[in-house]
């Protein structure tokens, strides 16, 4: 009997392999797509390179260089996108976004259901990607309705940008994220609420569990919530260094939401890869953030928006008071990071403002100091290597992913043209195109 069952599982595995070679045998050959640069920004040396070629196989870069050497290695049938009169860069990077979240949904948040906010997601992440954004990081969402996003757009679903998901934050008790506007009868907790060091391990192993690709914890409270203070350290160091130590571990890494200096320290003391905000960051979180190598992602061009925009919009009383202390003193601040050469990773906090209008980041950071050039490498090369993405994205390069954009005129001289991207592929495939030469 035991030699016929054997007999019988040989037979299955060699129909099984038998189908599978059957399968890979007819598999449609990968389209091979030929671009031509008029322009191509290497993101890494900073330099403009003329009359380049890319040359696509699939979804990812097979082939960069001289126009004409690459031209000659394409075969007959490839489809030729011709920006000969464009600049081409890699696609862009956002390392702070909240794709389900309007600023409008936050006061709203209990009337929207997950797949509510989900479907929002959907919306914004389309606006994101054709603004020239072909990854995010995505830095909160109600219920993992990022990470179902994230499939969403990994399946084809939807269109949208490569989503790093955080899931929900992890914070405190009445901290950022965990506001009420809801009375005390309704007990109301949000889901990524926990309190002392077991609690902090187990849920960040919950969140890993649901399907976060990085963390997000509160160090401080925030700008745009009810009850707490901007200023206020929100962990003990206990706590902090309980959640880095456990997402490193379990290859994660992690973000901390930090406004005031005291949480900044703790959290950079504790191991953290990026501050988000550092709205009062000083000479000690800069010191220590160049001694350990950590990124600082500001959120600068939201400032403009909000003091000009919150009278129209109606956002709570509350929101103001506190946006109009903070928010003139954050520019300042960030640049001396940016003088003292700390680690700059572009994030912008699309939510706070109307996602789609990324892009408006770069002539705050040009203002405080930066170059086009530098500026630009902050949401390529710099935001690939905060993410671990730097050996699939960042910079045009064989055997990257086919992310690219591309801009009529040269944004090393006038950064805002990054505004107007005009041509917007990702894996290769074009989903936004009022450039090329028909």
């Amino acid at each position: 009997m035991k030699s016929i069952r054997w007999l019988s599982l040989l037979l299955i595995f060699a129909l099984l392999l038998s189908f599978t070679t059957s399968t890979m045998a007819q598999s449609p050959a990968q389209e091979v797509t030929l671009v031509k640069a008029g322009q191509l920004l290497d993101v890494k040396s900073g330099r403009m390179l003329a009359n380049q070629a890319i040359l696509i196989e699939g979804e990812r870069i097979k082939e960069v260089g001289d126009a004409a050497t690459v031209s000659a290695h394409a075969p007959a049938s490839a489809r030729v996108i011709d920006l000969s009169n464009a600049t081409v860069l890699p696609g862009l990077i956002d390392c702070h976004t909240h794709l389900t979240f309007d600023l409008g949904s936050v006061a709203q948040s209990f009337m929207l259901s997950i797949p509510r906010q989900a479907l929002i997601g959907a919306r914004n992440a389309k606006v994101t990607l054709e603004a020239g954004f072909t990854a995010v990081r995505n830095l909160h969402a109600s219920g993992f309705s990022d990470v179902a996003l994230r499939d969403a757009i990994n399946a084809g679903d939807v269109p949208g940008p490569r989503l790093s998901a955080s899931g929900p934050a992890i914070g405190p008790t009445g901290g950022h994220a965990d506001e009420s506007l809801l009375a005390p009868e309704f007990h109301h907790r949000a889901d990524g609420i926990a309190d002392g060091v077991p609690a902090v391990i187990a849920k960040t192993r919950e969140n890993i569990k649901y399907g976060a690709d990085c963390i997000k914890i509160m160090s401080t409270g925030g700008v745009l919530s009810k009850g707490d203070s901007p200023e206020a350290g929100q962990y003990s160091d206990e706590e902090i260094k309980a959640i880095i130590d456990e997402a490193h571990r379990l290859h994660r890494k992690v973000a901390a939401h930090a406004h005031g200096a005291a949480g900044m320290k703790q959290a950079i003391l504790a191991g953290i890869d990026s501050i988000e905000h550092g709205s009062f960051i000083n000479d000690e979180n800069i010191r220590l953030m160049k001694e350990r190598g950590t990124y600082l992602v500001p959120t600068l061009y939201l400032t403009d928006w909000f003091m000009e925009n919150y009278k129209r919009i109606g956002v709570p009383q509350y929101m103001v008071d506190k946006a109009t202390q903070v928010m003139p003193l954050v520019r300042q601040n960030v640049g001396r990071a940016f003088q003292a050469n700390v680690k700059i990773a572009f994030g912008t906090d699309a939510a706070v403002y109307p996602h789609g209008l990324n892009a408006r980041e770069f002539a705050v950071y040009v203002k405080l100091g930066m170059t086009p050039v530098q500026a630009i490498q902050t949401a390529t090369v710099n935001a690939a290597d905060l993410l671990g993405w730097s050996d699939r994205i960042g910079s045009i390069e064989a055997g990257k992913f086919a992310d690219l954009i591309a801009v009529t005129g040269d944004p090393t001289k006038d950064v805002t043209l990054l505004e107007r991207v005009g041509f917007v592929m990702k894996g290769g495939q074009v989903f936004k195109d009022n450039l090329t030469k028909k």
